[in-house]
């Protein structure tokens, strides 16, 4: 009977762990590629100033 308990108790929690973990991967790769994507933009944005001879934006 003790087994069946435990048993019972890991296939009940398995699935709630999972797809936190999922969850998890997923908001960690949006944020990693949003990180990403604002570095990128802003060397461009810088390499684009320097081209046009315009000065760098002041620091808020």
């Amino acid at each position: 009977m003790l087994d069946d308990f435990w048993a019972n108790a890991l296939f009940s929690i398995t699935p709630t762990i999972l797809i936190g973990a999922i969850f998890w991967l997923v908001i960690r790769a949006i944020l990693r590629a949003d990180r990403t994507e604002r570095t990128v933009y802003a060397s461009i944005e810088a390499e684009e100033r320097a081209k046009a001879g315009q000065p760098k934006p002041d620091a808020l």
